[in-house]
């Protein structure tokens, strides 16, 4: 009796993964370009989970000898002014890059979700005072704002995802609050009226969840604008400090005064923000079209 009540368990089990993957399948076949995106963004995060492991020196060494090596056997992405693996940097750089994006994607989508879906669904007073902050918010670009933010805060790691998660707000809290207008007249809202529950209840436990997918589609597609604007401000001196590595400080050190002698302290950092960027807007592009109601035939 154990030994059949095993099998059966084996064979639902079997099932179930062959199940899973059918759908991943399925949606590579449906999505290929969203496959792409969503294979460089796990190799940006494998990279960045365990560059420890994977990072054949330490990102921070510096050795004399190997200053301004071209790209070998011993050191396949070269070496930079002071010696430094280029391949090492460039891993442990991907933790900076996911750090701040996902930390600034998260900080900025979570305040925006707060002051979208008080503005949406209380109105008032309180919604245009905020609806004209917004306004004069998103008269700046992202960069700029995100310069103005991180020069009067200073440069380190928690001061640059505060800086870019800033101006993030805006778009998110605009977005949440055109779908709270349109849930708040729904059915399900009104007979959570009708049975005297309040306000904040009806909008924290009704309206927020049903907000969530937008906000999904939204995030992921903020996630590429976030590591841009990260390599920006690194590349000018207002991202994350030495020793981290980063992307765009590796960029500002080499690419004025040895872009013609070590091209390859220039190529192979603008390759890895290039490729996280087009993988999360690749990735982002997909999720928004799966989320889709008008897709889902």
């Amino acid at each position: 009796m154990v030994s059949a009540e095993n099998k059966i368990e084996d064979s639902n089990t079997r099932v179930t993964q062959r199940s899973v993957w059918y759908k991943i399948k399925r949606l590579c076949q449906r999505y290929p370009l969203g496959a792409i995106g969503s294979f460089i963004v796990f190799i940006v995060v494998f990279a960045a989970v365990f560059a420890d492991v994977v990072a054949p020196y330490d990102p921070t060494q510096t050795n004399a000898k190997m200053s301004l090596s071209a790209p070998s056997a011993a050191m396949l992405f070269g070496g930079d002014m002071m010696g430094r693996d280029v391949l090492s940097r460039i891993i442990h750089g991907a933790r900076i890059s996911l750090a701040v994006g996902i930390g600034s994607t998260v900080l900025g989508g979570l305040l925006g979700t707060i002051i979208g879906l008080m503005c949406g669904y209380f109105l008032g007073w309180f919604d245009l005072i905020i609806q004209r902050i917004i306004d004069m918010m998103q008269a700046l670009p992202l960069l700029v704002m995100a310069l103005v933010m991180a020069a009067s805060l200073g440069p380190s790691l928690e001061n640059t995802i505060i800086a870019i998660s800033i101006p993030l707000v805006p778009q998110v809290a605009r977005v949440i609050r055109s779908n709270v207008l349109s849930l708040r007249e729904m059915p399900f809202v009104e007979a959570a009226r009708s049975v005297g529950m309040s306000n904040g209840r009806i909008a924290f436990r009704h309206i927020l969840p049903n907000t969530l997918a937008p906000l999904i589609v939204l995030g992921t597609a903020q996630l590429g604008s976030a590591i841009l604007t990260e390599a920006s401000l690194s590349f000018l001196g207002l991202g994350v400090p030495e020793p981290y590595p980063s992307w765009g400080r590796m960029l500002s050190e080499s690419a004025a005064e040895y872009v013609r002698v070590a091209p390859w302290l220039v190529i192979f950092p603008g390759i890895a923000i290039s490729a996280a960027v087009f993988g999360a807007n690749l990735m982002g592009d997909a999720v928004r079209d799966y989320l889709d109601p008008r897709n889902q035939g």
